[in-house]
């Protein structure tokens, strides 16, 4: 409703340098007409959600290599080696999370929706 709105406002621009006009195939509540897929604004949340999960994986690996670098570096230092353990076992935790979380929102579309990707990838149909 915003979104058609403020496309009706930007597409009566009297200004000289220019104005901005919504493109005419997308459907201003943010489905795409032709393939049910979410458009605008959710799928910049989705992008966004999915560079966080492989920022957080990238991490977890540089975190396991430090972690193995210390662990081998540690010279049967028991402070080290045991600082080592902690930082792989909190990064194979933290994969873990980021794993299950793949797998509870898989199983809540499967719940509430009967599609496993319902949450994951999501598409709505026009009525």
């Amino acid at each position: 409703m915003i979104t058609l709105f403020i496309s009706k406002i930007l597409a009566q621009c009297n200004n000289p340098i220019g104005c901005i006009t919504p493109p005419a195939n997308i459907d201003p509540n943010g489905i795409d007409p032709t393939t049910g897929k979410l458009t605008g604004i959710m799928t910049l949340l989705n992008n966004f959600l999915k560079l966080i999960f492989i920022v957080a994986g990238l991490y977890v690996f540089m975190n396991i290599i430090i972690a193995g670098f210390t662990y081998m570096n540690a010279g049967g230092d028991p402070k080290k080696l045991t600082q080592a353990w902690e930082k792989i076992w909190q990064s194979l935790l933290g994969l873990l999370i980021i794993v299950c979380s793949f797998i509870i929102a898989a199983i809540i579309g499967i719940l509430l929706f009967q599609d496993p990707l319902a949450i994951l990838q999501p598409t709505l149909k026009n009525k």
